[in-house]
């Protein structure tokens, strides 16, 4: 039984890098400028800037084909670590020394309890097949998280409706390059609460993010050049403010949460 968790990271390590070779390093997707831009603006609202010493980010795709979400870690930390299960992401995003990489599992984390005072864990637990595999990563995330530490978590949003028909239409998708890897389990808005108080999280803030569709950035590098490329990644980050209307959790292709270790208020009490 010990050895079914190991031979499972490596086969989906074999998958990633596998991935990663084949879309390789060279122009970055406009839709992944959009998402990292987007999130950028999340961590302005939920991870101020004050200097943390360690901050760990999940997921290292963003890094390895764009600046990602490293730089601006980097300005709220001494140490910014990062992730991937992929060897080949997590080689290509350390290169420029932004961030610390180490090749694992998020289920399985190699670092002490309580050794970060922040995670960002962008679309990373919506790659697992069950439910029970998010639920195992946000236990790791609680335990690696100092008592006063932060957590920024996103995952796909089952409700927006192209997310919706990107699940049904999945091998469509990745026979036109559109989705590169396979759907896995999500929670919704509802069941992501659920899942993190049931983790050992308390949830202060949920929200939804990256309002503009993606099949029209992604159609759209395919059609357009120059100045207008610059202009619709603009008005991409204009649909951002969809994300204070009662609607967010249709429009928005992520749900995001902030949460913080619930043992920190019980050591209060």
């Amino acid at each position: 039984m010990r050895g079914r968790p190991a031979e499972a990271r490596d086969r989906s390590s074999a998958y990633w890098d596998g991935i990663a070779s084949a879309t390789g390093a060279a122009k970055p997707p406009l839709w992944r400028l959009h998402a990292d831009r987007a999130t950028l603006a999340l961590l302005d609202r939920w991870l101020p800037a004050e200097r943390r010493h360690r901050v760990l980010k999940t997921d290292l795709y963003d890094e390895s084909c764009t600046a990602g979400l490293a730089p601006s870690l980097g300005e709220r930390s001494d140490v910014v670590v990062g992730i991937d299960v992929s060897t080949v992401v997590a080689r290509r995003a350390a290169a420029d020394g932004a961030v610390l990489a180490v090749a694992c599992d998020v289920r399985r984390l190699p670092f002490r309890s309580g050794s970060f005072d922040a995670v960002v864990s962008n679309s990373t637990l919506d790659h697992f097949a069950h439910g029970r595999d998010i639920d195992r990563g946000l236990r790791e995330l609680e335990r690696v998280l100092a008592d006063a530490g932060s957590l920024i978590v996103t995952l796909d949003n089952p409700r927006h409706p192209l997310v919706g028909l990107r699940q049904t239409l999945a091998p469509l998708w990745q026979r036109l390059g559109v989705v590169p890897y396979p759907l896995g389990a999500t929670y919704g808005s509802r069941a992501l609460h659920e899942a993190l108080a049931a983790s050992g999280f308390e949830v202060l803030e949920m929200t939804a993010v990256h309002h503009f569709p993606r099949i029209v950035l992604v159609a759209a590098q395919r059609l357009l050049r120059g100045p207008l490329v610059a202009r619709l990644l603009r008005v991409a980050d204009r649909a951002e403010r969809l994300g204070t209307w009662p609607t967010r959790f249709l429009t928005g292709q992520y749900v995001a949460a902030l949460a913080r270790p619930a043992r920190r208020a019980a050591s209060r009490e």
